[in-house]
């Protein structure tokens, strides 16, 4: 298995004839030039990161990493981290947004106990049972932030051996806007209150302790923004130590990954400032409701393709795009051309 430093030793840039190649192949199809905006696009920068003008994402998977933040302490949160167990195992049985979001799209759902405070149904890769309270404590050792990402790698691997070809990022705990908001305070170097959102419905007295919360964190432990992994360890969570371990992988092992909501795009970020290379692996799928999506996607150079005022999480913005990408490819692949309609080709415009 990849460890840390291997991971991102192996990732390159794009493959650029295998894009010039799609690019080429949209531009003979019988249609006007990139009348399909960012469909066209996003299948350009499969083929880069595939290395092949051939798509192959038939098969999919929502990766969604599950864990417990010791910050829920301070009532931050509306609900209790018993949720989290609770709605990890209804991955499992098909009663989630998510699940349901996957089975619609034929994608699979492969859910991870990364450090919940119980152990469930769910299969387990626990780094510990929940990280520690970050406005007293860091939330967790240098070293568990090192595993927490390394989990990420190893399930990548374990999926691109299974011939899975396209991976979206989900996450389920309670507290993780908190973390989010405490790591992306940090790296955007934006001030809390900017950052900082009412999660999944915080009452103006709750987001008040929320915004303390993270302040007095940050405070306390001083994270460098110019260590990522230092600023994960401080006032991260497990789950989005898996998530950039996920970005990371499908960088490393050439397997594009699509970014959910807030909690994804938190992991995203922190990604490409470990490896600002992996940021030409990622693709955008919403803008969340949280008050720094547009922050982090600008941070990533990336636009997003839906705009639905969502801001449910576990993966489920990310698997609303899967239908879009498999309708592009399908034009791709099988639309006839200028030639084969004995047509005249379209010529770009100045």
């Amino acid at each position: 298995m990849l460890t840390f430093q291997e991971t991102i030793e192996k990732i390159k840039p794009l493959d650029g004839p295998s894009m010039e190649a799609a690019k080429k192949r949209w531009d003979s199809i019988a249609h006007p030039l990139h009348s399909l905006g960012l469909m066209e696009d996003l299948v350009v920068q499969i083929a880069g990161i595939g290395r092949s003008q051939e798509i192959h994402i038939e098969k999919k998977a929502l990766i969604s990493m599950c864990a417990d933040n010791g910050v829920v302490e301070e009532g931050v949160t509306q609900s209790g981290q018993e949720i989290t167990a609770l709605v990890a195992e209804n991955f499992l049985k098909n009663q989630a947004t998510s699940s349901l979001f996957c089975k619609q799209v034929g994608a699979d759902l492969i859910p991870i106990d990364i450090g919940m405070v119980t152990d469930t149904i769910v299969p387990r890769k626990k780094v510990a049972y929940g990280t520690k309270n970050m406005a007293k404590e860091p939330a967790m050792t240098y070293e568990q932030a090192i595993q927490s990402i390394e989990v990420g790698i190893q399930t990548v691997e374990e999926l691109k051996e299974k011939g899975y070809g396209l991976l979206a990022t989900g996450e389920m705990g309670i507290g993780n806007t908190t973390t989010s908001s405490a790591i992306m305070t940090v790296l955007l170097d934006q001030p809390v209150e900017v950052v900082t959102g009412r999660g999944a419905g915080l009452s103006s007295a709750g987001l008040e302790k929320k915004i303390w919360a993270i302040r007095q964190a940050i405070q306390k432990h001083k994270p460098n923004p110019a260590d990522p992994v230092d600023v994960l360890a401080k006032v991260g969570g497990f789950d989005i130590g898996g998530l950039i371990g996920v970005f990371l992988g499908g960088a490393a092992l050439e397997i594009p990954v699509v970014i959910d909501g807030f909690i994804s795009g938190a992991a995203a970020v922190t990604a490409a400032r470990i490896c600002p290379q992996a940021k030409d692996y990622m693709i955008a799928s919403h803008v969340s409701k949280e008050p720094a999506a547009h922050m982090i996607l600008d941070a990533l150079e990336k636009e997003a393709f839906l705009h639905g005022n969502m801001c449910l999480g576990e993966g489920t913005g990310a698997v609303a795009l899967f239908p879009l990408l498999d309708m592009a490819v399908d034009v791709y692949e099988k639309m006839s051309t200028f030639c084969d309609n004995d047509m005249e080709e379209y010529k770009p415009l100045d």
